[in-house]
């Protein structure tokens, strides 16, 4: 196994230069946008190949206990695949894990590591699995199956048998750190076209966004609050407004 004693050393980062290939591995669909929503369409628009990989079917994102989970993951892929439109992405895979029962293994590793050799991604953004109090079991496993498979893909005696030459991607964004220690600014242009990514998200209006579709002055708080959050992130390190991840060099 190789490793750099240094590379988790990211001091005065300046934001990347805009990767050939990306690839963000969500538990669920809307992760990625509220994540990383802004700098994907940012990337994006600068030519960047987006490829966003969601782990489960969603299925559970619902208050409603008589909403029909097969039509409710349906639901989430179209409203996934809009979003990706908006955002710019080239690609969404959906691997199907029932959501709300996502457990790490072996197989779930082996997956996103034949996933990144497949793409090839120069950056790989995803879950911090090490956040504190993360209550979502799929976030958490989601994370950790992403790091340990960012691991898995760059070493060449692992996944032999898959016929995909090894990868390592050249850098690894955590998003919901407790430490981040890297931003990528917001721009107004960017941070609308997220808010229009996640709005494409309809059905997880009433669980995650406040319900905007009820009335404009809902739709506007959850707006201010997002705009809120970036503001803080970027004051946070000495930056305006910015999605802020914890870098690791994989």
């Amino acid at each position: 196994m190789t490793s750099n004693l240094f590379s988790d050393l990211h001091i005065d980062d300046p934001p990347l230069e805009t990767p050939r290939r990306v690839l963000t591995i969500g538990a669920h669909p809307d992760d990625a946008e509220f994540g990383a929503g802004a700098t994907l369409a940012r990337w994006a628009n600068a030519g960047a190949v987006i490829t966003i990989l969601v782990l489960t079917d969603g299925s559970k994102g619902s208050w409603d206990p008589n909403h029909d989970q097969e039509d409710l993951a349906a639901q989430r892929i179209r409203e996934q695949r809009a979003a990706a439109d908006v955002i710019g992405a080239h690609l969404c895979e959906h691997l199907g894990f029932v959501d709300g029962e996502l457990e790490y293994s072996m197989d779930l590793r082996m997956t996103i590591a034949g996933a990144i050799r497949t793409h090839r991604p120069d950056v790989v953004l995803t879950h911090d699995p090490w956040q504190r109090y993360q209550l979502h079991p799929d976030h958490r496993a989601a994370g950790m199956a992403a790091v340990d498979g960012v691991v898995s893909a760059r070493e060449p005696l692992a996944l032999m048998d898959s016929g995909l030459a090894a990868h390592r991607p050249a850098a690894l964004l955590l998003w919901s750190a407790d430490q981040p220690d890297h931003a990528e600014p917001v721009a107004p242009e960017w941070f609308e076209r997220k808010i229009e990514a996640l709005f494409c998200h309809s059905s997880q209006g009433p669980t995650t966004m406040g319900d905007p579709d009820e009335d404009t002055s809902r739709r506007a708080e959850f707006v201010a609050s997002i705009d809120a959050w970036h503001t803080r992130n970027g004051q946070n390190l000495g930056t305006g407004p910015a999605e802020v991840f914890k870098r690791l060099t994989p």
